[in-house]
């Protein structure tokens, strides 16, 4: 296998992530894990065709544009990458199976087949490392400042899995600190039409999750992580409807982490 190129994104390409309102004053910091389809043009098309790029395997479909609403809505700043997981996963750590997948639910990804360290070290110096990097960046500043923060990680799970069926509209994962999951679980859940899950379809882990472990519990600020069904939020319509429904239940939350 042919050596790898010292960059693997193209200067007219666009950069690792993008940041929303910047100057956004609300405690909440947004972030999106899986925000793009995006491959970088050094590495084709993975060996996938363009439907299967359009897939859950290669972004969480609808949560982009659900936290850029959000972060209108709450005058927060948000974080958001601009490359699919396919290239490399901004939520699992790095050098783990589930970092650089050879296989996405049952579809094989031809173009991550026997990477040598040297191309798995620039997808992350390229890629994972400057998004976090900004997120820290983002945190630190706030301590600095004396501002408080909680961590807002945005999601969207598939209505079907492997032939099952998935019955919750919205789910809110935590691991340890479950303060503001649950007080949004309660809180969506008061709503008769709503299916609330709790951890569902996921758990959060240190084995398989990265953001709200690292930046939020390893950190100690309150965090929650978001999982929206993407048949909901797949429209305009639909994110819109999410994103003022957010809107109006995580201020309120915040009382369950500080109550003064």
């Amino acid at each position: 296998m042919s050596q790898p190129s010292l960059t693997l994104v193209e200067p007219h390409e666009p950069p690792a992530f993008r940041v929303e309102r910047p100057s956004g004053s609300s405690p909440y910091l947004l972030v999106c894990d899986h925000a793009s389809a995006a491959i970088p043009r050094r590495l084709g098309n993975l060996g996938l065709d363009a439907a299967e790029l359009q897939r859950h395997i290669a972004w969480d479909i609808g949560a982009a544009r659900v936290t850029s609403l959000l972060a209108e809505r709450l005058d927060a700043v948000a974080v958001l990458t601009n490359y699919s997981r396919l290239v490399i996963d901004a939520n699992r750590p790095p050098r783990t199976p589930q970092s650089v997948v050879t296989l996405s639910e049952a579809t094989a990804v031809p173009g991550n087949l026997d990477l040598s360290l040297a191309q798995l070290e620039l997808r992350e110096k390229t890629l994972f490392a400057p998004y976090h990097d900004c997120i820290r960046a983002q945190l630190d500043r706030r301590q600095r400042e004396g501002v408080r923060s909680a961590l807002c990680s945005v999601h969207s799970f598939t209505p079907m899995f492997l032939g099952e069926r998935r019955p919750w509209h919205v789910s809110v994962l935590y691991n340890r600190d479950p303060r503001l999951g649950r007080a949004l679980r309660d809180e969506l859940r008061s709503d008769p039409e709503l299916v609330v899950g709790d951890n569902e379809p996921y758990r959060v882990s240190d084995a398989t999750d990265y953001t709200v472990v690292v930046h939020g519990e390893q950190r100690g600020i309150a965090y929650l992580m978001i999982e929206l069904r993407q048949d909901l939020i797949a429209h305009e319509p639909g994110q819109l409807a999410w994103a003022d429904r957010l809107a109006r239940a995580l201020p309120a939350l915040l009382g369950s982490v500080w109550p003064d």
